[in-house]
């Protein structure tokens, strides 16, 4: 049994040394801390949990043979969605499962259901998609090869194959796109993007860290989702949730003893939602040799709830340079092409 957090244990599920279908578990009950004043566990401390239970399994994949020791390091989450609320007195059943590696990397599938244990009704809240490379523990910048894995069907290896190519170009075209920063402006006018954007800054201490001494995936992604949720907060003044989190790229490590910058600026809103871009800068104040650096990027959206939960039409966004309209009409394709993936999974009705 593994401590995943708060004393719950982790319980194991293995059908043979190397097959693709090793699957962990973990069941948590959500206290007032993890929510916000509406009774809404946060969207970041969801974010957290699926990055424990994915750090845990790939960890424990990429030692499973004997070999020079290491951690999996958090590179990369794909797009997740908030499928329903989960609250406080909840408890959250996280189950993970090696789904593919490659030569350096391992593809984890995170699924997340909500029980309410006075009914025992479950809803699925979350699935999730992550991306693990393992470093050695006694050198964190050398890579290690995975074990491989043997699947079930031909095509299992073959379709994990495709969404590695795909991640692998979509980080490398990310970390060139975000280079700039979040500059902070006098007097916004209301619904403008400088009148939200907001910034937290955060000292990395060891509670924060791995067994290298690097920031966990957990730590910064929830760092993130708290940045965005002021962000739209200040945007529409209402109760707000995180409705999806875009792609989470982690460009580079975070060091213990830096001093990171979380900043989220609005880039678009819809008629019932609003897409936060957060950048995550970190600087090694001592290290004068290394200067500050783009460590993390994603696009959180979030929708805005009355008091009694039902979605609210968000105010619209007011772009005012070229820059800002720019990243708007990108944040209208994201959000016209999600909304065209979505119909075209809903089934036709007879």
């Amino acid at each position: 049994m593994l401590v995943l957090r708060r004393g719950v244990s982790l319980k194991v599920f293995r059908k043979g040394a190397d097959e693709a279908c090793l699957r962990e578990e973990a069941k948590l009950i959500m206290r007032p801390d993890d929510a916000n004043v509406a009774g809404n566990v946060h969207g970041g401390t969801i974010l957290k949990m699926i990055e424990e239970a994915g750090a845990i399994i790939s960890t424990r994949h990429c030692n499973s043979q004997n070999g020079e020791r290491c951690v999996a390091a958090l590179a990369r989450v794909e797009r997740t969605d908030f499928l329903s609320p989960m609250c406080i007195g909840e408890v959250a059943h996280v189950s993970a499962g090696i789904t593919y590696t490659s030569k350096h990397s391992v593809e984890v599938q995170v699924n997340v259901l909500s029980e309410n244990i006075l009914t025992g009704t479950k809803k699925l809240t979350n699935k999730a998609t992550l991306w693990y490379v393992p470093l050695s523990l006694k050198n964190v910048d050398k890579v290690l090869e995975v074990p491989p894995v043997v699947y079930s069907r031909q095509e299992q290896e073959e379709e994990g194959r495709k969404r590695y190519e795909a991640q692998k170009l979509e980080r490398m075209e990310t970390k060139w796109r975000n280079g700039d920063i979040v500059q902070p402006v006098l007097n916004p006018e209301p619904n403008t993007v400088s009148y939200s954007q907001s910034s937290l800054i955060h000292l990395v201490g060891p509670s924060d860290c791995t067994l290298h001494g690097f920031v966990h995936g957990g730590v910064t992604m929830k760092l993130m989702d708290e940045v965005a949720g002021i962000v739209a907060a200040r945007h529409c003044k209402t109760n707000i949730v995180t409705a999806s989190v875009d792609a989470i790229n982690f460009h580079d490590k975070i060091r213990k003893g830096c001093v990171i910058t979380i900043s989220g600026r609005m880039t678009f809103t819809s008629n019932k939602s609003m897409e936060i871009e957060v950048l995550v800068d970190a600087d090694p104040v001592v290290d004068n040799s290394q200067k500050r650096y783009r460590a993390a990027s994603a696009f959180f959206t979030y929708v805005s709830l009355s008091q009694e939960g039902k979605p609210l039409p968000v105010p619209q966004l007011v772009p005012e340079t070229e820059d800002e309209k720019k990243r708007f009409e990108e944040g209208k394709g994201r959000y016209l092409q999600m909304k065209a993936k979505r119909q075209g999974q809903v089934e036709p009705q007879p």
